[in-house]
């Protein structure tokens, strides 16, 4: 049986769990399941109010029972959507999780996009005491998965003329950025050399709109969702993406500025309430312009097509990164 047909009988199963709505929407509609994702990375069948999400093949078991654990403690409530209870075997050595369904952000939309809403569940969920949790918690892994991004550019497009640009750029992080030393625990090193501050938070790790539902569906607060990259590091890497794309010139300046002062105004503990946040943003907002660029060539590379107008706009980020002199080289985008 496929990925898909197992997971549409898991979401089945979620959705008539005891305390589910009954008579189930779905069934009383004769609705078949609905594929919401076919990846390697991450495979959701949703069946009425349930989802069932296959994660990817070599899972970390330990962390990832970590990572439900925390979705489902009393601390993150109205932060990360919870699980459902569900105890599913893995498929063809998945782990398979169940959830509610959320409704998601509107593509279609971008207007209505709920930055503030995104950088106050963020702000909330730094300030969670990690220590109160269950763990051990896996530590961030955002400079692993920039690591993994190049890693991937190079064994598919690495042929690309793009790719020198991209990998110059990976190559002017430091080398913590780029996995190669460990990440320092608990401080960000200053680019100046000052004295690091503590850093140390609950992350989500893969913070984009995409990660935002209204639950229940269709009008309720907005949750995080995908605890796949949930760990214990640096809480600027949550605020990475939205600052890359603004250094890109792919996000306005401002919604930059309302999507930061929702973060500050919530007391997100990632950027100084007041004065210049970009000391902190900097790396890894770096380091997301690299893994953005990078996972791009790979994708039109795989799909033989050419690189589109947002792929080049994240490629010609990198080439001014190449670029800068290094007295400007932490400074923040004009």
């Amino acid at each position: 049986m496929s990925v898909v047909n197992e997971l549409a009988l898991a979401a089945r199963t979620a959705a008539h769990l005891p305390g589910a709505r009954r008579p189930c929407p779905a069934c009383r509609r004769d609705e078949a399941e609905s594929v919401l994702a076919d990846r390697d990375d991450g495979a959701v069948v949703r069946h009425g109010e349930a989802v069932a999400k296959a994660h990817a093949p070599g899972t970390d078991p330990n962390g990832h029972h970590a990572r439900l654990a925390v979705a489902s403690h009393p601390l993150l409530v109205g932060i990360l959507l919870p699980p459902l209870p569900l105890d599913a075997p893995d498929v063809h050595g998945r782990p398979v999780t169940a959830w509610p369904y959320g409704a998601p952000v509107d593509p279609e939309d971008p207007d209505a996009a709920p930055w503030e809403a995104a950088a106050v569940l963020l702000a909330r969920l730094h300030r969670v005491d990690a220590a109160a949790l269950p763990g051990p918690l896996p530590p961030m892994r955002g400079p692993a998965k920039v690591a993994r991004a190049i890693a991937r550019m190079e064994s598919v497009a690495g042929e690309h003329p793009a790719t020198a640009v991209v990998r110059r750029a990976w190559d002017r992080l430091p080398a913590w950025a780029r996995d190669v030393t460990p990440s320092p625990r608990g401080a960000t090193p200053s680019p100046r050399g000052e004295t690091p501050s503590p850093r140390d938070a609950l992350c989500h790790g893969d913070l984009h709109l995409g990660q935002l539902v209204r639950h229940p569906a269709p009008s309720g607060p907005w949750l995080l969702i995908d605890v796949d990259d949930l760990g214990v590091g640096d809480p600027a890497w949550d605020l990475a993406r939205p600052a890359a794309w603004y250094a890109a010139g792919l996000l306005s300046p401002q919604i930059w500025q309302r999507f930061l002062g929702a973060y500050t105004a919530e007391q997100g503990p990632a950027v100084p309430v007041d004065g210049d946040p970009w000391p902190q943003l900097d790396v890894p907002a770096r380091a997301l312009t690299v893994q953005t660029a990078a996972l791009s060539l790979a994708r039109a590379v795989a799909e033989r097509r050419e690189t589109d107008e947002v792929d080049q706009m994240m490629i010609d980020a990198c080439a001014r990164i190449v670029d800068l002199p290094p007295e400007l080289e932490f400074e923040p985008p004009s």
